[in-house]
């Protein structure tokens, strides 16, 4: 299994950015993926997941301005990321639970700075 995540960066407050997880190694259809986020010291915290059907949760503090989906055929999870506080700079990251064990990709470093 193996999830690489792209697409993060520097971007002004209110601004956005649209992070991407390519996933390979597992039915990718079958199974939820989600976006976890770490900035030290916190905890790394779930964002939100998106469920094989197309069911989707995000934790309140980016409910409406996050939104996760999935595209089955190119085995890829997005998270689109609008009104971008600083309190989201956080090192972002692809995760799953597939074939009986959670897998992360290496993260990627989102910084909401003017």
């Amino acid at each position: 299994v193996k999830l690489v995540e792209s697409g993060g960066g520097l971007v002004q407050p209110g601004g956005s950015l649209r992070l991407s997880c390519a996933a390979s190694g597992f039915t990718f259809s079958r199974y939820p993926m989600s976006w976890y986020r770490q900035a030290p010291p916190k905890e790394r915290e779930l964002v939100a997941t998106i469920t094989s059907v197309g069911n989707t949760y995000y934790v309140d503090s980016v409910q409406g301005r996050f939104t996760i989906s999935r595209d089955n055929a190119k085995n890829t999870v997005y998270l689109q990321m609008n009104s971008l506080k600083p309190e989201d700079t956080a090192v972002y990251y692809c995760q799953t639970n597939a074939l009986y064990s959670s897998y992360w990709g290496q993260g990627t470093q989102v910084t909401v700075s003017s």
